[in-house]
């Protein structure tokens, strides 16, 4: 399972989004983010895709780690899309997100995130980490890129043992 990241950036009531141009997810809002490359952290890979993806500058201290979500594609859709994603807020940056040849951001009002045009678990997910919850989650997709299974976990919760 390939590992990857995810970065939404927080400017008061509003959460950058970022419509993907090209590859896998093109046409669909999301944050920011790629997969990890040999030798790095899942942190190291998120500041470099935010620089790579809108041209901003994070610093490794300033990721706010609040998922972690297995994607799994099963359905005979290629295989290599089954991702292990480390999710972060991010609410200091440096620089203005510009849009680049894989990605073009946009601000948007938290009471107005585009969720028919995004992946379809995000309204599931999304949500809750923006109120400040912290989760485990799966999504299993069919064909057709819809869910066919999930379970989600608040890591806050925690389990009562005997």
């Amino acid at each position: 399972m390939r590992k990857a990241t995810l970065v939404f950036l927080i400017r008061g009531k509003e959460l950058l989004l970022a419509m993907k141009k090209t590859g896998f997810g093109k046409g669909k809002w999301n944050g920011v983010g790629g997969k990890v490359e040999p030798g790095e952290s899942v942190e190291q890979a998120a500041k470099r895709e935010a620089l790579e993806e809108i041209g901003v500058t994070i610093t490794i201290s300033d990721l706010l780690k609040v998922a972690d979500i297995q994607f799994l594609f099963p359905q005979g859709l290629d295989k290599n899309n089954n991702q292990q994603v480390s999710v972060f807020l991010v609410n200091n940056w440096q620089g203005e997100p510009t849009e680049s040849s894989e990605m073009k951001p946009k601000w948007f009002k938290t009471s107005e995130i585009p969720y028919q045009q995004m992946w379809s678990d995000d309204k599931l997910w999304l949500p809750e980490v923006l109120r400040g919850r912290k989760i485990s989650a799966e999504f299993t997709f069919d064909k057709k890129e819809e869910i066919s299974k999930f379970l989600i976990t608040d890591l806050a919760l925690k389990p009562v043992t005997a």
